[in-house]
């Protein structure tokens, strides 16, 4: 049996769609209002095809974005779903991301991966159906009936059996669609505000550190020296001291071998009383974390890793794995990580930079680079200079294509070194720059959830669980 309304005419589809003449909202399941199955087929002999796989999706925005050519004689095994305008696609592995896209005019006739489930809208605006799966209620839903750990996805009869709310007529759909895209249009014009204004932020940021490690962000000290009629240590004399009190600390075996000095060609020319040196000038130890990974611990002693270090503004010790006491005692003979210590991530998101706050004792993973000042009060301005872009871009060469940062070259990356009470004014005016451009980048965090939190309010009140925005229309 058949249900479809139009022009009044009252029609049957077992019940479900069964109604007066396009009014009210009723339940129905995303298979009642989809084609069972898309064409399959394989492309085969000579030409191109355009491929849709998992990666073609931009989560954010719910488009496909990167759609890929390729021969058809390189046709992935996966690639079997003839597309059509209007389809939406629904990733099946991890449902939590979401992974959803309406196929546009322009990719009618491309090729799917069977990772997706492709939903082909009949006796549904294709719009409506689109908005559906994005809401939290589908996401929950299909999240609830993941199987696999390693692969976690759902089939398409979970999606086929997600329940909503749907108005029986068409013109109805299409009204309340017309309504989500303007209020929709809005919100995400707003958001493209806030997205400005935190990258913005970002190179603020960058701008700062930056003009710290130049010397224009604070009076120098050898101007202030000259006007005050006075001597200074300039920063060549504070790098003697600092080479002489690690030689005086060296306890290795062996003879004490001195550090290389800076390679400072092309180099920029330093502020009067500024020096280059180099990170392993600077440190009595810069080595990488434990090479093999450690059996874990319901409880114990933390174990950091990279997520740790990117988490957030600083070493986060949430979502940790433990080791034992006895592991981390035999880690401890290579790191010893101490407070005013600085990590740094070598492997996956390059080049994090964070100093240690805590006195909490953890172990780190060999992806974590561990540098060790010589000098402890030089430790916040080394944390800023490291993350500075002259510096970073010596840590991690734009274009370069590296997959990590060997440790020989990370001590032998340039460090500008400023008189040492330079630095204390240098290290204070950074922090209050930065605590005011991060308060401003929490407050632009907060507007940019509550405008997800309004868009899913938008979507849940057409096609969720509760018709508000239905039968506000329908009404």
């Amino acid at each position: 049996m058949r249900a479809v309304e139009e022009g009044g005419r009252k029609k049957e589809d077992g019940g479900r769609l069964a109604g007066a003449e396009g009014s009210g909202a009723r339940q129905v399941t995303i298979g009642d209002v989809t084609e069972l199955r898309v064409e399959q087929v394989r492309p085969s002999g000579s030409g191109f095809f355009t491929y849709v796989d998992i990666g073609s999706i931009d989560r954010d925005s719910k488009t496909i974005v990167a759609p890929k050519t390729m021969p058809k004689s390189e046709a992935p095994s996966r690639a079997r779903q003839l597309l059509r305008a209007g389809d939406v696609l629904v990733s099946m592995t991890r449902p939590n991301l979401n992974a959803v896209a309406l196929v546009p005019s322009e990719l009618d006739g491309a090729i799917a991966s069977t990772g997706f489930n492709v939903l082909r809208p009949k006796r549904i605006e294709g719009k409506a159906l689109y908005y559906t799966v994005q809401t939290t209620q589908f996401v929950e839903a299909m999240c609830s009936k993941v199987q696999g750990a390693l692969y976690p996805a759902v089939r398409p009869s979970d999606i086929a059996s997600y329940i909503f709310h749907l108005p029986s007529s068409l013109s109805v759909q299409r009204s309340i669609v017309a309504t989500i895209d303007a209020q929709l249009s809005r919100l995400e014009a707003g958001v493209a505000a806030l997205q400005r204004a935190q990258a913005n932020l970002k190179r603020y940021r960058a701008s700062v550190l930056k003009a710290a490690c130049e010397g224009r962000l604070v009076p120098t000290e050898a101007d202030l020296a000259r006007r005050e009629g006075r001597d200074y240590e300039t920063g060549a004399q504070l790098l003697q001291r600092i080479l002489a009190e690690r030689r005086k600390a060296w306890t290795g075996k062996g003879k004490y071998k001195e550090p290389e000095p800076p390679d400072t060609t092309g180099l920029p020319e330093l502020p009067e009383g500024w020096c280059w040196a180099s990170v392993g000038q600077l440190s009595t130890k810069v080595v990488d974390g434990v090479h093999k990974k450690p059996t874990y611990v319901p409880s114990g002693i933390p174990f950091v890793t990279v997520r740790n270090l990117t988490a957030g503004a600083g070493i986060s010790l949430e979502r940790l794995h433990y080791v034992t006491e006895a592991d981390h005692a035999e880690f401890s003979k290579r790191t010893n990580v101490e407070r005013g210590d600085i990590l740094i991530s070598k492997d996956g998101t390059l080049g994090v930079v964070r100093i240690v706050d805590t006195d909490v004792a953890f172990s780190v993973f060999v992806s974590v680079a561990l540098v060790k000042p010589v000098c402890r009060a030089m430790g916040m301005f080394l944390l800023h200079a490291l993350s500075a872009p002259q510096v970073q871009l010596q840590m991690v060469p734009k274009g370069s294509g590296l997959q990590h940062i060997h440790l020989e070259d990370l001590r032998a990356d340039c460090i500008p070194v400023a008189p040492m009470e330079e630095q204390h004014r240098i290290v204070a005016e950074v922090e209050r720059r930065l605590s005011i451009a991060d308060r401003l980048m929490a407050n632009l965090g907060d507007d940019l959830g509550r405008a997800g939190r309004m868009r899913q309010a938008v979507l849940l009140g057409a096609f969720g669980g509760r018709a508000s925005l239905a039968s506000a229309s329908t009404g």
